[in-house]
């Protein structure tokens, strides 16, 4: 799945790491988009359990099918 986590305030790119492959992306108005596709929902939580631990706030959780899913999905 394809995720877009949008968060209060800006992350510096160094935290990358911590989000899965998540791109960091720092968004006008002091917030920050987490962007890319995770592989389950666990790697999902366990993003969600570092925003927890970094005291941040969540203001939105976008999901969609990635590309290649949806592609694959229509040859089925």
């Amino acid at each position: 799945m394809h995720y877009r986590i949008h968060i209060q305030g800006h992350l510096d790119s160094g935290w990358q790491d911590r989000f899965a492959g998540l791109r960091i992306e720092q968004q006008e108005g002091g917030t920050t988009l987490l962007v890319g596709t995770l592989p389950d929902q666990a790697a999902l939580y366990g993003v969600l359990l570092q925003l927890i631990w970094m005291s941040l706030v969540l203001l939105s959780l976008e999901t969609n099918q990635a590309e290649g899913d949806e592609e694959a999905a229509q040859r089925s």
